[in-house]
């Protein structure tokens, strides 16, 4: 069974032919180069393959797809708010090497203590929460100059200092 990485969501149509705005979390513009299909969840848990016939690059977070089969705005507007995913493979080749989205997965360590590793990177403003399950608990922790010591790429590893406490609060 294919891992699927979700990169973003549908959120809305474009043109009168069928064509969606994905809003992606790439960390540039994309064209998904070589990317046949995006899986899109029409149910939790139930990734549909969608066949890409073209794409345009909108700006760094955005881009226009068009998907065979979808040949119109109503059929298109069926699939707005629906989060887009693709392949672990087809992730790891259109990602941005700089990309926040691209720390899933990497094991998160205060003061030489694992936490778990990131499930989910949501972005905000002024700093990066990580999702990780800690104690049966999602846990959040921020990323920002206060707590990231440092990021090592080849191990894998997020490396944090936390504020006293933090981690108490989903024990």
């Amino acid at each position: 069974m294919s891992q699927y990485t979700q990169i973003g969501k549908i959120v809305a149509t474009f043109g009168t032919k069928g064509e969606v705005i994905v809003q992606h979390s790439l960390g540039k513009k994309s064209t998904l180069k070589n990317v046949e299909a995006i899986f899109i969840e029409i149910t939790k848990g139930n990734y549909i393959p969608y066949f890409i016939s073209s794409v345009k690059a909108k700006n760094i977070t955005e881009s226009w797809i068009k998907l065979e089969g979808v040949d119109n705005k109503e059929m298109a507007h069926k699939l707005i708010s629906k989060k887009v995913w693709l392949t672990e493979e087809d992730f790891r080749k259109q990602v941005a090497k700089q990309a926040a989205i691209k720390l899933l997965d990497y094991t998160i360590i205060d003061n030489k203590t694992v936490i778990g590793s990131v499930q989910k990177v949501i972005e905000q403003p002024h700093q990066i929460l990580l999702s990780t399950l800690y104690n049966n608990n999602e846990a959040l922790i921020p990323l920002n100059e206060a707590t990231l010591l440092k990021i090592n790429h080849t191990k894998k590893e997020i490396h944090v200092q936390l504020p006293d406490g933090l981690l108490e609060i989903y024990s």
